[in-house]
């Protein structure tokens, strides 16, 4: 029987490309990401939480996305019976913790929609760690009444 050099390496190129991938772990998780679409050229809201898989916290810097001209950290701080939004730098996650992004606390503030906006539209977004470690997730698209995921 002769074989061909075609049936001689087919074997081989399909072990090859079977072998996986070897990549470091991720120690961030991005879940429950959503956005409130607020009316008007009011900037928009957007909340999700961060879990830190490590035992070492981890700085949550910045979030990029190409649906807004402007995405930065906040966080509302209250004083007395008076609240502000403050922009920060980062926010800290805890140790094999969570940190919440929701309403009346840390959240993202979004400015100048590249496009309308519609309620149950996706928008991605790439969250930026302080050890360079970037996630990507999918955010959904809430009305202006929403509160939680």
């Amino acid at each position: 029987m002769k074989l061909s050099m075609k049936t001689t390496l087919l074997p081989f190129a399909i072990c090859a490309c079977a072998a996986p991938a070897l990549a470091a772990p991720a120690s961030v998780m991005v879940s429950d990401c959503w956005v409130r679409m607020l009316p008007g050229d009011l900037p928009s809201g957007g909340y999700f939480s961060v879990m830190n898989m490590s035992d070492k916290s981890i700085d949550l810097t910045d979030v990029e996305t190409d649906a807004f001209g402007m995405a930065m950290l906040h966080q509302t701080q209250r004083n007395g019976s008076t609240s502000t939004m403050v922009m920060v730098d980062k926010a800290t996650v805890p140790a094999n913790g969570t940190l919440k992004f929701a309403p009346g606390g840390y959240h993202l503030m979004l400015e100048k929609p590249k496009q309308p906006l519609k309620v149950g539209m996706s928008i991605p977004m790439t969250f930026s760690f302080g050890d360079g470690e970037k996630v990507a997730s999918q955010c959904r698209v809430k009305g202006a009444g929403a509160m939680s995921n």
